[in-house]
């Protein structure tokens, strides 16, 4: 099984773009109403406007908010990278760079243009001391 999320988004090419920019995501499908989001050749986030389609219904109700309750999560390989990239595209932390010291792993918080929380979150250091070993 693997997670494959949609969230509903107010413009599918603004948010697109943030992604591309802050996150390093490649357009897989394009479109002003749905776009699937790729990280190294894999669909990792959806965005779909709020109208509904041949497929489904409206995704929101008039006047639901989007981003309530959600935590977009990406853990990243290279945390330095990612945060070179956050800061290139002028993007202020909603929590600032840090060590969590249960995961032992840095991670950012941000707000995404339609306030979804996401989260950059590193390599633990449990990752680090088992790079490159194999599995039996």
């Amino acid at each position: 099984m693997k997670a494959q999320p949609m969230i509903t988004v107010q413009d599918v090419r603004r948010s697109a773009d943030w992604y591309e920019r802050v996150l390093g995501f490649q357009s897989a499908h394009g479109g002003t109403e749905y776009e699937q989001l790729l990280s190294d050749g894999e669909l990792v986030l959806q965005l779909h406007d709020p109208e509904g389609d041949m497929n489904h219904p409206p995704l929101l109700g008039e006047g639901e908010p989007t981003g309530l309750g959600v935590l977009l999560w990406f853990a990243v390989r290279d945390f330095e990278q990612a945060m070179h990239r956050v800061r290139a595209a002028g993007i202020t932390p909603e929590v600032a760079p840090y060590l969590n010291r249960y995961a032992m792993h840095m991670e950012v918080w941000l707000r995404d243009p339609d306030g979804y929380r996401v989260v950059l979150a590193g390599p633990s250091a449990y990752d680090k001391q088992h790079e490159g070993a194999s599995s039996p």
